[in-house]
């Protein structure tokens, strides 16, 4: 975005500043997703080189030890001790995909606050399904419906507050005077 273009459009210079702040933000706040994204990205790539690696000892020592049953039995410990750690790995990144997606999805249904509209779904129906949710969708409708105030309302009415000062309501002229004459007015 450029201030060049936002001043053809008849923005003044100070209307330009705020929306140039707003985009700032969301600028930063994308980057910062990026980031997490690849950091998972490189923790992924780091565990899959560890795998691989214990892979290979394995096959190279398991070729070793051919004949001798100690070292076989032993072989097939540290196998099943690779495995345990794999699924573990596994598991802990399918999590970390499955929390950054869900992340990424509330704060696209615009959620003021993602940790208290997360702590109201409900995890067991929501499966991870390629690069989808199943079954957040349903949840994130009913809470829009039942807990509006979660989040950001796309009608815009200029943050205006909806309530009044009851002046208004003390319209009825015969109360008035009715309750004027208990006081002994």
């Amino acid at each position: 975005m450029k201030r060049e273009a936002l001043k053809e459009m008849g923005l003044t210079d100070e209307q330009i500043d705020k929306v140039m702040a707003e985009h700032g933000n969301t600028v930063n706040d994308l980057k910062k997703k990026v980031e997490d994204a690849k950091k998972v990205e490189q923790q992924l790539d780091d565990y899959k080189k560890q795998i691989d690696d214990r892979d290979k000892q394995l096959k190279d020592l398991s070729k070793q030890a051919e004949g001798n049953e100690d070292l076989q039995a032993q072989i097939k410990k540290l196998q099943d001790e690779n495995d345990t750690v794999k699924n573990k790995y596994e598991q802990k990144l399918q999590q970390q995909s499955f929390d950054h997606t869900l992340e990424k999805s509330l704060s696209g249904a615009k959620a003021r606050n993602p940790k208290a509209v997360k702590a109201l779904l409900d995890m067991d129906t929501i499966k991870m399904d390629g690069e989808n949710l199943k079954g957040l969708d349903e949840q994130l409708n009913n809470l829009k419906e039942n807990e509006p105030y979660l989040f950001e309302s796309d009608e815009g009415d200029g943050g205006t507050p909806g309530y009044s000062t009851g002046e208004h309501q003390n319209t009825n002229t015969q109360t008035d005077a009715f309750v004027s004459a208990l006081k002994g007015e």
